[in-house]
């Protein structure tokens, strides 16, 4: 009877373990990007075949010069191997705090999860997907990226290799002087309102409070005499302001406490 019960166990065991095994072919959850803000994580630990005769690019169409806020660019990951099957995580992480900065949206053979993008189809060795920029200015960015080539027998072993890369900083385009709008802000930390003062010759501008990953969180009106931002229901973190006038832009942080 024993024996018996043993064997259902292995025929139970099998398929769970197949399934442990491939769990990942859809890529992982978890931050593997080998960038500073996932720190350095990758799947080396279980891919442990080393990085010869792999490696992987990240390519975009941000210019040199860097980009604009609020504007969508096209990434490429591309990983070359002589392996059958091949997977990739990629984030953008501020270069002054490592934090995630700008969305994702998924293409062909990728998914996004939260503030990254992994692969849907272990049988692409390229991957092209969009990033939008934040709708502020709130630094520079770099991208990282790390991937997997994998021999294709279904067990992380020492036949797979893991590699990973990283852009160089991107920063973010200049407003020229006749676009920038001056304008002052208290109390700066705030608790409750934040109260904006125009710049003399404007009499209305639209508000938008974003995070400090670009994300934005609330938007308003406001006129030369009622002109206080209501911020309450933000969480405690800072947050920056962006004011918008007959044309003209600009933006500050404040505190929320």
């Amino acid at each position: 009877m024993k024996k018996n019960y043993f064997f259902k166990f292995i025929l139970f065991l099998i398929p769970f373990s197949a399934l442990v095994l491939m769990s990942s072919s859809g890529g992982r959850d978890d931050g593997r990007t080998g960038s500073p803000g996932d720190s350095g994580a990758t799947c080396a630990t279980c891919h442990t075949g080393g990085t010869s005769g792999t490696s992987v690019a990240i390519t975009t169409n941000i210019p040199a010069g860097g980009y604009a806020t609020s504007t969508e660019y096209d990434i490429t990951v591309t990983t070359s191997s002589s392996e059958s099957k091949h997977g990739f995580q990629l984030t953008a992480e501020k270069t002054s705090d490592n934090g995630k900065i700008g969305s994702f949206t998924a293409g062909t053979g990728s998914r996004v999860i939260s503030s990254r993008v992994t692969h849907s189809n272990p049988d692409q060795s390229t991957w092209s997907f969009k990033w939008t920029s934040p709708a502020t200015d709130v630094g520079n960015v770099k991208f990282y990226a790390a991937s997997v080539a994998a021999n294709g027998n279904n067990t992380n072993d020492s036949g797979d290799k893991v590699v990973t890369t990283s852009t160089s900083d991107f920063s973010v385009l200049g407003l020229s002087k006749e676009v920038q709008l001056d304008f002052a802000m208290y109390p700066n930390p705030s608790t409750d309102y934040v109260t904006v003062q125009l710049p003399s010759g404007s009499l209305k501008a639209d508000v938008s409070v974003f995070d400090l990953a670009g994300r934005l969180m609330k938007t308003s009106s406001i006129t030369s005499s009622s002109n206080k931002i209501d911020v309450q229901d933000l969480s405690t973190g800072m947050y920056i302001l962006k004011i918008e006038s007959e044309g003209k832009v600009g933006s500050k942080q404040f505190l929320k406490n």
